[in-house]
């Protein structure tokens, strides 16, 4: 667990664990909580576990463990039960093309979650919390007629966090939700999602790649590799000092804005075999030691206030 202070979290996630029939284990035991209004970074490469965490808070794969989500947990909830909760838990897909029904024009997309959630809403009502939420978005009217394959794919992501909204969601799930554009639109999306967040007090659950773009919207940040949780910390503290080996690599590889402060390459790799148990990092890890080969370090808080961060490492 993340040890986050205060009042209880508006999502807490304790050993979840998602294994897939065919490809094995995807998310092995992975704690952390998410406070009300607060944005967590989910950051590792391609492969790492990210979607599939995020899959299955949503209950689209199955999964062990529990989320609590105000209270509930999310992983046994059936029909109804799970339906009603699905309406404050909503998720924004990496393309938008793809996500989005090319038969359906840009009303309808932004009103099926109402048809779904609440099917009781008048036409009026329905008109009037669409406009809404594209309002909301940067959208207009005009695009109301809309199909998807008249938008661009800033336009497009724009009705997918619409769609969102529309139904007063408290956790966007957001993944890769920005992968597919280019660095402008990307700019824009992550302003809109920033200003969402603020003035509708969202929580955000944010999984990318690109470690710039968690800095500029994400308040803490949870590193992730081969589906274990190497490390959760306060943005600016993991930034300014990451604690883990694998976290220290993610950021070395972000691209430097001034030439001059390139990070220097890490050390040579440890030249020991990979052991039958350990750390799952060990066959990259640089500072691997005999024990890294043969014991699990554990998630432990790196100072005396679990929130300043938590750490899977021996050596941190």
């Amino acid at each position: 667990m993340s040890g986050h202070a205060g009042p209880a979290p508006l999502l807490a996630v304790d050993d979840l664990t998602v294994r897939y029939p065919t490809y094995g284990l995807a998310v092995d035991r992975v704690s952390f909580t998410i406070a009300a209004g607060e944005s967590l970074g989910l950051v590792g490469e391609s492969g790492s576990g990210k979607s599939s965490l995020a899959r299955a808070l949503l209950r689209l794969v199955p999964a062990t463990g529990s989320a609590r989500f105000q209270g509930q947990d999310l992983l046994p909830l059936k029909g109804s039960a799970l339906r009603a909760t699905r309406e404050h838990l909503q998720m924004i897909f990496q393309d938008p093309l793809s996500a989005l029904d090319p038969r359906m024009r840009v009303a309808d997309i932004v009103a099926e979650p109402l048809q779904q959630f609440r099917p009781l809403t008048s036409a009026a009502q329905r008109r009037t919390l669409i406009r809404g939420a594209l309002e909301r978005v940067g959208l207009s009217a005009a695009q109301l007629g809309a199909y998807p394959f008249e938008l661009s794919g800033g336009q497009a992501q724009r009705v997918s966090i619409a769609r969102a909204l529309v139904v007063s969601p408290r956790l966007l799930v957001c993944d890769e939700p920005v992968a597919s554009l280019d660095v402008s639109v990307t700019s824009q999306i992550v302003n809109l999602l920033r200003d969402l967040q603020r003035d509708l007090g969202l929580s955000l659950l944010f999984i990318s790649h690109d470690l710039a773009v968690v800095r500029q919207l994400c308040e803490r940040v949870m590193v992730l590799y081969r589906g274990t949780l190497m490390e959760i910390a306060p943005r600016d503290a993991l930034y300014a000092a990451p604690r883990h080996p694998y976290t220290r690599a993610l950021l070395a590889a972000v691209p430097a804005p001034d030439p001059q402060r390139v990070p220097a390459p890490p050390p040579p790799r440890h030249a020991a075999t990979r052991g039958a148990a350990g750390c799952v990092y060990q066959e990259c890890c640089p500072l691997a030691v005999a024990r890294c080969l043969s014991e699990v370090p554990a998630l432990r808080p790196m100072t005396a206030n679990p929130d300043e961060g938590l750490c899977a490492c021996h050596l941190a």
